[in-house]
């Protein structure tokens, strides 16, 4: 029974002994799983890339990753932006290869020229919106269009196009572009055309009223509209309340196209066959004073009231001129209208007075001997006939009242002699006295 017991316990440590359970062999050694594929590289800023993956080496069965993502029985994958991936395959026996692959974008757009071409209508006149223009494009396809950067549509159809330049863009499905400029113009329509104005004026009645007219009419056209002097255009050429003065009329038509002509209004001159005459009243002057002579003029042939001047000085009301010195002058006189007569009018110098020559002749046979130009007794010289006149206070205290002392010095006058000094200085003592 021992025995049996050890040889059981032989047979079981002795298979225990041995190694116990051996490991199975690795389904993957020795084998080298290859992957390969076609790539197709996506649009500059699109995703429509894509990797076409196939494997071999090992058993067959395979399965796909991409970028560590889920297996999948297809090695297809679409849809990538540029960018590096790595496709890992790996058969039933969970035997893996990989490979990586890099997609970079290309430009759509390289070798592609986009030519647009097109037909214009241009507007009939250059204020209206009636021109057009239809585009097409050539060298891609799945063209739209926009106009001087407007919003892409799918025709190259512009219309109610104004004079201008206009661009037109055409893209393709890739974006891709051309463009070409074209310039809209329109027939100018006053080419041929000539305005005429004429027109009929009435001139103020007065220099200064501003009663004129001018009614002015165009021909060579039709739908005038008038304006003067650069104002506001009006449905009629009539023109009111008018002064003297040089005027334009411009005419314009219903396409714009003008012409002018310019009116010159002038108000009658009221002096026409009026004759301003000037009468005057001349004072002389009078020696051994200031001036003190003067004019009085007045006006008539005219309309009044009158002004007055004096050698073309200002006008004034009055028409009385004093302190004037022995001269001549222009004296003017004007009327209402600003009509004009001018006379010449001479202030004389005044002759001596008897009372004043009776005076002179006795000073010079009783006192001339004592004071005149080289003997001037008291500094009196009694040949000036204004020492006379200045200083006959003097004359009638020594001649005629013997004040001071008596003149002559041999004695007063006789009384008839003194009585003419007297009469003289009573009647003011003056060279015209």
């Amino acid at each position: 029974m021992s025995v049996i017991l050890l040889s059981s316990l032989l047979v079981i440590y002795g298979c225990g002994s041995k190694g116990g359970t051996t490991p199975p062999p690795n389904p993957c050694a020795g084998v080298t799983i290859t992957v390969a594929g076609t790539i197709s590289h996506p649009i500059t800023g699109s995703s429509n890339g894509s990797i076409n993956a196939s494997a071999s080496g090992g058993s067959s069965g395979f399965t796909y990753s991409i970028n560590g993502s889920a297996f999948q029985t297809s090695g297809n994958f679409p849809a990538l932006a540029a960018g590096s991936y790595t496709i890992v395959a790996k058969n039933t026996e969970g035997c893996t290869g990989s490979t990586a692959f890099t997609l970079t974008p290309i430009n759509p757009c390289t070798g592609v020229t986009i030519n647009v071409t097109g037909t214009t209508v241009n507007p009939t006149f250059t204020t209206v919106s009636n021109g057009s223009i239809s585009a097409t494009a050539s060298g891609s396809s799945g063209f739209t269009y926009n106009l001087n950067g407007g919003v892409f549509q799918a025709s190259g159809n512009f219309a109610n196009l104004a004079v201008g330049t206009y661009t037109v863009v055409a893209k393709d499905l890739n974006g891709c572009t051309g463009s070409t400029v074209f310039i809209l113009t329109a027939p100018n329509p006053c080419t041929g055309i000539t305005i005429n104005v004429t027109a009929t004026t009435i001139n103020p009645t007065t220099a200064a009223a501003a009663n004129g007219s001018i009614s002015a009419s165009a021909s060579g056209s039709t739908g005038f509209t008038f304006n003067i002097n650069g104002g506001t255009f009006q449905a009629t050429g009539n023109f009111n309340n008018l002064g003297q003065g040089t005027y334009t009329i411009v005419a314009k038509d219903l396409n714009g196209c003008t012409g002018s002509a310019s009116f010159t209004l002038t108000a009658p001159n009221p002096c026409t066959g009026v004759t301003i005459t000037v009468s005057t009243v001349v004072t002389g002057n009078r020696p051994c004073e200031s001036n003190n002579g003067s004019i009085v003029a007045t006006g008539s042939g005219g309309t009044g009231p009158y002004t007055f001047s004096i050698n073309a000085g200002v006008f004034q009301a009055s028409n009385n001129f004093i302190n004037l010195g022995a001269a001549a002058y222009a004296i003017s006189a004007k009327d209402a209208n600003g009509c004009v007569g001018t006379t010449n009018a001479t202030v004389n110098t005044l002759t001596a007075g008897p009372l004043f020559q009776a005076v002179r002749t006795l000073l010079n046979n009783n006192c001339v001997s004592c004071h005149n130009n080289s003997v001037s007794e008291g500094g009196m010289n009694w040949t000036v006939d204004c020492n006379i006149v200045n200083f006959k206070d003097r004359i009638n205290s020594r001649a005629v009242t013997g004040s001071l002392s008596a003149m002559p010095p041999t004695g007063l006058l006789p009384a008839s002699e003194r009585q003419k000094i007297t009469n003289w200085v009573n009647a003011g003592g003056r060279f015209t006295d």
